[in-house]
C-alpha cells in the first residue's frame, strides 16, 4: 500500500499524530489532501526520510 493516512504515516515515521499534524500545518512533511483527508505517499516519506538524515550528517 502506497497512499498512508495520518494514523498510518505517524507510527512509519516514528511521530505521534498530533506531532505529523503539526508538520502538515507547517508544510515540513510532504503530503496531499483528498478534501479534508491528510494524505502520503509511502515512497515520499521514504524520500523525505533520507533527506532529513542527510541534512542531520551535514551539520
Amino acid at each position: 500500500m502506497d497512499k498512508m493516512t495520518v494514523k498510518e504515516a505517524a507510527p512509519y515515521i516514528g511521530s505521534s499524530e498530533y506531532k505529523l499534524r503539526e508538520m502538515v500545518r507547517g508544510n515540513e512533511v510532504p503530503h496531499y489532501r483528498i478534501g479534508n483527508k491528510i494524505m502520503f505517499r509511502k515512497t515520499t516519506l521514504d524520500d523525505w526520510i533520507t533527506q532529513q538524515e542527510s541534512k542531520s550528517l551535514s551539520r
